[in-house]
């Protein structure tokens, strides 16, 4: 990255500095997945210890045009989370120099560093997004809402992954565990400490073509999807009132019941069946597949006391990391 280099057609006082930054981080769906496309609720989890940091600057290249823009990632990450997400951050980029009013076309480099894996329905597209947003914001001194971030993010994502529900695009710069649903989100009340292990298969998942095999499997079986999305939503509103009320157990049973919805679905994988079943064996009180599904992560709920035997017992089954999300720092006592 050339810095600073002047942009050509903005005026000194709306060039605000040489380097613009955001962050984000990682998610996970605890309840919900697929059904929430189609307005049933789910709970997501906000994954802070995996993060990604945007670092925006004036490149030396030519302006205009799709030359003008570039996206480099370092970091733990792989260079394939860019260059599948490459469009989509494209076309985030051209919306927000629109709804910005930035004149000119602005010759941008983006340096992405990140540590949330590509393919494992950990939010990376939406999470890189969101700090390319705040980045882009931050150097060119333009107030963003949340609601504006949220869409522009989302303008990435359906790029990315066909219809987007916009679940990502918030968890992604929650503080807090989210109530999602048709495209409104709020922050859930939650009355138990305890933690979430999330395991890492290792096999990169594809929510398009997860979405792709269930909208086929409801075109085969008449009824099919209103039995999904009923199920699906039983079982997010048990979970919520379950974390509300501080009944472990019942969450557990939840997640562990939504896994099961997804694998009779076609969802999950083997690998990823032999995870949920170590992390039971081990003493979790559920576990389930997290994200898009045919592959990605497995996410545990777990008492502190069995987290070491849970992590120990995840990793001899396949994982090849793992991460301990605590509840208590994401408590927000809301009512």
């Amino acid at each position: 990255m050339t810095l600073p280099i002047a942009a050509e057609g903005l005026s000194e006082s709306r060039r605000a500095r040489s380097v613009g930054i955001g962050r984000a981080h990682a998610k996970a769906i605890l309840l919900g997945e697929h059904a929430v496309v189609y307005g049933a609720p789910a709970l997501a989890l906000p994954v802070p210890q995996l993060t990604v940091t945007a670092s925006a600057g004036w490149s030396s290249g030519s302006s205009g045009g799709r030359g003008g823009l570039s996206f480099t990632m370092t970091g733990s990450a792989s260079r394939e989370l860019v260059t599948q997400a490459s469009d989509g951050l494209r076309r985030l980029t051209e919306e927000f120099i629109t709804r910005m009013g930035v004149p000119g076309a602005p010759a941008l480099e983006v340096i992405l560093d990140g540590a949330i894996p590509h393919g494992r329905g950990l939010g990376s597209s939406a999470a890189v997004s969101r700090a390319v947003v705040l980045a882009l914001a931050d150097l060119l001194g333009r107030e963003l809402t949340e609601s504006m971030a949220f869409d522009l993010v989302q303008t990435a994502e359906n790029v990315a992954h066909g219809r987007a529900s916009g679940v990502d695009a918030m968890t992604v710069g929650a503080s807090r565990p989210l109530l999602f649903q048709a495209g409104r989100a709020e922050e859930l009340a939650v009355g138990c400490d305890g933690l979430f292990i999330i395991a890492d298969s290792g096999v990169p998942g594809s929510t398009k073509e997860a979405v792709g095999l269930l909208r086929a499997g409801f075109g085969r079986r008449a009824g099919a999807q209103d039995r999904f999305v009923g199920r699906a939503s039983e079982l997010a509103e048990a979970g919520r009132r379950a974390l509300a009320d501080g009944d472990p157990g019942e969450l557990g049973s939840c997640l562990t019941d939504y896994h099961e919805l997804l694998r009779a679905a076609g969802l999950s994988t083997g690998p990823i069946d032999t995870l949920v079943e170590a992390a039971l064996k081990a003493g979790s009180l559920g576990a389930k597949i997290t994200g898009g599904g045919l592959g990605g992560c497995v996410i545990a709920q777990t008492r502190p006391e069995q987290a070491r035997q849970v992590t120990r017992q995840l990793h001899e089954a396949g994982a090849v990391q793992t991460w301990v999300v605590p509840l208590k720092g994401l408590d927000n006592h809301a009512r």
